[in-house]
């Protein structure tokens, strides 16, 4: 099954345009050492550079008002309040009140921290919830039903870290997304044909089609958007904070919309919502501080384990996109992959052996496995790897003091389950898709059985998302994440490597062409002509299955100037209502 999903929502949050292999000496500045990264140029339209704070995400509306917020005087985790209650207006595709996601923190003294806002199972929630009146699995009940919806996070998380960590009022970030609602603001191009393309999706639930149509159509680019009824839960959540989402009116009409659709979230399970501080998951790669989301994210653990297995191979000496290189990194990912689906879930509930997977001695045990000149084989008795929607969003933050903050968050699908909360104007997630379907059931489909990431009443699901910061000697260097579904970590992996191993400015490092294994299904796919021909010849030769996979990602990125301080900002043109913002 390959990793994007299909159909319309698939193209939702394409962009129409793509930054070719040749234009990329055009994006950024290249020709230092392996593990000198140097700063992205501002000669792309897509980056900015900036001396003191800098915000980059899929809106530049909304990056915008994070930069405001900045501006203001507020820090890192301020903005990211602020910038993420206006893309739930700006970016409804998976910008949202309605889901969950991860947040990784860094102080300026260099301490770091992480906050799980992951959606959690309703407390009716059972291990066989995915299957049939005769006990078979049914894909339509696990992904496009209101029983795949989970206990949203994302109120809760954000007002975690801002409690914690913030410094404005909490009125003041959230007002800016409640008149984006309310006054409206003109539909930016990506948006009109966002929305274009998934009417069918999102029309069949009355609620959705008033929220998101005029008149039954589309918003054309450049027209009035207004969300009332959204409005009107922003405004709740500014007055009240994390009360004015998890009790009250907003979840009165949450429940009642579970009612009508055979859902299971109550009342009880909005009000026993926990957001989670988590110690970050943390690596090393040539001298570079890796810091990352711990499970029930396994991006950090997997990206810490590729990093460690990559270190024992001199990159940068190989060149980029020479068959070895791509079969090099491949392999990686393919041993990380595995161990994902074998110990990874919500640390509550398993306990994955943490501390094997991400020390430099376990990563030389699976280098030695590594044939030079062939594909290692994935069998379906090793494991067998679910699908996992591409449709989230990633936004990165640095103020002027140095904190720095990566946020990915997400609805799971495009938009969600489609549905609309009646009354209330957001949408539904359908993140219980990403619990295992059935216990024992694995096959050569895509399905996996395994015990840690069964469904379980307050099991968080488990998730590829991999905000991600990189420091050096004391320093902060990056702050890196991507959108994706499983591609999410090796996105992420290679904007990692093409700043450290490639020595590109931060801007080529996001446009270059990317490529993903996942174990399971044994295919190689790459962005369509992402791969020289010759590399492509050379790979299959070697035993892989190399297949085109359309677009990888949106890889919105902060680089920070060692020597300057300056902070360059790159918006990954594959979205394309992105932008920097600094200041």
């Amino acid at each position: 099954m390959p990793y994007q999903s299909s159909g319309t929502i698939s193209r939702i949050r394409r962009s129409v345009f793509f930054c070719a292999l040749a234009s990329l000496i055009a994006c950024g500045p290249g020709g230092t050492a392996a593990g000198t990264p140097i700063p992205g140029a501002t000669i792309s339209p897509h980056s900015a550079s900036a001396t003191k704070g800098m915000v980059v995400s899929a809106s530049a509306i909304a990056s915008d008002v994070g930069r405001n917020v900045l501006v203001a005087g507020g820090n890192a985790v301020d903005a990211a309040v602020a910038t993420a209650f206006a893309l739930s207006v700006t970016y409804p595709v998976a910008g949202n009140v309605g889901g969950g996601g991860f947040m990784v923190i860094r102080l300026p003294d260099g301490r770091a921290t992480t906050i799980d806002f992951r959606e959690m199972a309703p407390r009716s929630a059972t291990p066989s919830m995915f299957t049939n009146a005769t006990g078979e699995y049914s894909s339509t009940i696990h992904h496009r039903s209101h029983k795949s919806v989970g206990v949203p996070g994302t109120v809760a998380g954000f007002a975690l870290a801002h409690g914690k960590y913030g410094r404005t009022d909490w009125r003041r970030l959230v007002d800016p997304a409640v008149h984006l609602a309310s006054d409206g603001f003109s539909v930016p191009p990506g948006l009109a044909q966002s929305l274009a393309g998934a009417r069918a999706y999102l029309g069949i639930y009355p609620s959705s089609l008033a929220a998101f149509y005029k008149n039954g159509e589309p918003y054309n680019a450049g027209d009035r958007f207004r969300q009332p009824d959204l409005a009107a839960t922003l405004a709740r959540i500014r007055d009240h904070g994390r009360e004015g989402f998890y009790h009250g009116e907003t979840a009165r009409l949450l429940a009642a919309e579970m009612r009508r659709g055979g859902g299971l979230i109550t009342e009880a399970d909005l009000a026993a919502y926990e957001a989670k501080e988590r110690a970050p998951v943390r690596g090393t790669y040539r001298g570079y501080d890796v810091i990352s989301m711990p499970p029930p994210s396994s991006g950090g653990v997997a990206i810490v384990e590729m990093l460690n297995i990559l270190e024992g191979y001199d990159l940068a000496s190989i060149g980029h996109e020479s068959p070895r290189y791509v079969h090099l990194v491949a392999e990686a990912m393919r041993r990380a992959f595995l161990d994902r689906a074998r110990y990874l879930g919500d640390p509550d509930f398993t306990k994955p052996p943490l501390e094997r997977l991400t020390s430099k001695a376990y990563a030389a045990e699976l280098r030695a496995t590594i044939l030079d000149d062939r594909a290692s084989p994935s069998r379906p008795a090793q494991v067998a790897v679910r699908y996992e929607s591409d449709q989230t969003t990633h936004f990165s933050i640095v103020d002027a003091d140095g904190m720095a903050v990566s946020v990915t968050y997400t609805l799971e699908n495009g938009y969600g389950l489609g549905a609309v909360v009646a009354g209330a104007g957001f949408l539904l997630n359908n993140e219980m898709g990403d619990f295992n379907g059935k216990p024992g059931l694995t096959d050569t489909t895509g399905l996996i059985g395994t015990d840690p990431n069964i469904a379980l009443p307050g099991k968080r699901m488990l998730s590829s998302m991999t905000p991600t910061i990189i420091a050096r000697d004391g320093k902060l260097v990056a702050v890196v994440g991507s959108p994706g579904g499983r591609t999410i970590i090796n996105t992420v992996l290679q904007v990692v490597l093409n700043l450290v191993d490639g020595g590109m400015g931060i801007q080529a490092a996001v446009n270059a062409p990317r490529f993903h294994h996942q174990w399971l299904p044994d295919v190689l796919f790459t962005e369509h002509n992402g791969l020289p021909a010759p590399t492509v010849a050379a790979l299959e030769a070697m035993g892989y299955h190399v297949r085109d996979g359309g677009e990888q990602g949106t890889a919105h990125s902060i680089f920070v100037d060692p020597r300057t301080g300056t902070r360059v900002g790159a918006a990954d043109p594959r979205d394309a209502d992105a932008g920097a913002s600094g200041h």
